[in-house]
């Protein structure tokens, strides 16, 4: 069945590149009109957009850093100034920033990962409401990891406990807004050849994942977006609160 998202408005935070890229141009290609956020990879955002314009969608960047509460609500303000109306919000941004073993973790690089991840879905989840609700119908899909359920590879502490906060702010969040036909669920990805891998895995943990994997392959990003846009059409109309891994068998539960 094709997905037809004709006149919805979807946001994709930490679009410039990598997975949040790909999402943004599946929904693009569906009919979406896609704002597409980045913080700093300008050019990045600007080649996702070309590629939502090659495949006959549209869209507009924006940049903003979702972790700061001021630059998200100017950011849904924009978004209400040229499309009133906001039906799919995907909180993809995020990251590691760098690993490190709790006992050598400063406090502020424990703030950054929590900030980058988990106080950005929230602070963007509270801001899209008043944009979503009155019309019964919305999306919400917020980006864990398969960390969230391992504890990640060595150092990666701080960022497997916020993509796990992640999960359960799904899930109490979804019963909140369940009664105004907005659903809010999550995709968690494993392992996807992005430059996530390149920088923080190595040549030997990723052919150690992939012999651990049923499928016994890495993940492109064109699997997560795949998903994702399932969950961002009303073929996941009766999905709320639940978590997709999307890890070719690394995991199953």
């Amino acid at each position: 069945m094709e997905i037809d998202l004709q006149g919805k408005t979807a946001l994709v935070t930490g679009a410039g590149s990598g997975i949040g890229s790909a999402i943004a141009v599946e929904l693009g290609r569906s009919g979406a009109f896609v704002v597409v956020n980045y913080r700093s990879n300008e050019a990045g955002a600007r080649e996702t957009l070309s590629r939502i314009e090659q495949a006959g969608g549209k869209g507009q960047i924006y940049a903003a850093n979702v972790a700061r509460a001021d630059e998200v609500q100017k950011l849904m303000d924009a978004i209400s100034s040229s499309a009133g109306r906001l039906d799919i919000l995907v909180n993809n941004a995020g990251g590691l920033v760098q690993r490190a073993k709790v006992a050598d973790m400063s406090e502020e690089l424990w703030d950054e990962v929590m900030d980058i991840n988990v106080k950005s879905t929230f602070l963007c989840c509270r801001a899209a409401l008043p944009l979503m609700r009155g019309r019964g119908w919305g999306r919400i899909i917020n980006m864990s990891s398969q960390a969230a359920h391992d504890g990640g590879g060595l150092g990666a502490a701080h960022y497997s406990a916020a993509k796990a906060a992640i999960l359960t702010f799904t899930k109490g969040f979804a019963k909140e807004v369940a009664g105004e036909g907005i659903t809010v669920n999550c995709a968690a990805p494993g392992l996807i050849a992005t430059a996530f891998h390149d920088t923080f895995s190595t040549p030997e943990s990723r052919r150690t994942m992939v012999s651990n994997t049923a499928l016994a392959r890495e993940g492109q990003p064109a699997d997560v977006a795949n998903i994702v846009l399932f969950l961002a059409s009303d073929l996941s109309g009766f999905l709320t609160g639940e978590t997709i891994n999307v890890n070719g068998g690394q995991r199953m539960c």
